[in-house]
């Protein structure tokens, strides 16, 4: 944990070199890393394939219809956000209501639930041999 405060004074530094590097690239002096690491700690815990489409959905409209429909981007961004997160909200309520409460949890394999891979609790250390482990 220590080692992200190193991180966060140097994570800035790469940034402001571009920056000076390269003067007529205006978008690089946009780049902030405190904001950007700073709001990975409000991020929920997620799979892969969701922080894929928040951030294809964040180019889309950051770039592609901020530049193209500036007019509707102000009217509806916010509108848009807000119902993107009570649409995440109001499904997470109904999944649980319709197919949790009735004990359907979905496909089952061993990275979902408290069985994890036999091998996990075999020892790593070399010469250590343990009943129903290979050796390492």
């Amino acid at each position: 944990m220590n080692w992200f405060f190193l991180i966060g004074l140097l994570a800035p530094v790469p940034i402001w070199f571009l920056s000076k590097k390269f003067p007529n690239q205006k978008w690089i002096r946009l780049i902030n890393m405190p904001i950007i690491l700073g709001s990975t700690s409000s991020m929920p815990p997620a799979k892969a394939v969701h922080y894929i489409t928040w951030f294809a959905v964040g180019i889309f409209f950051s770039f592609y219809v901020y530049k193209r429909h500036k007019g509707w981007w102000a009217r509806h961004n916010y509108i848009l956000s807000a119902a993107l997160d009570a649409g995440l909200a109001f499904m997470g309520v109904l999944l649980y209501f319709t197919l949790q409460s009735n004990n359907i949890n979905g496909p089952e394999w061993w990275g979902l639930g408290g069985d994890h891979c036999p091998l996990a609790i075999c020892p790593t250390a070399p010469g250590v041999v343990a009943k129903g482990c290979p050796v390492q």
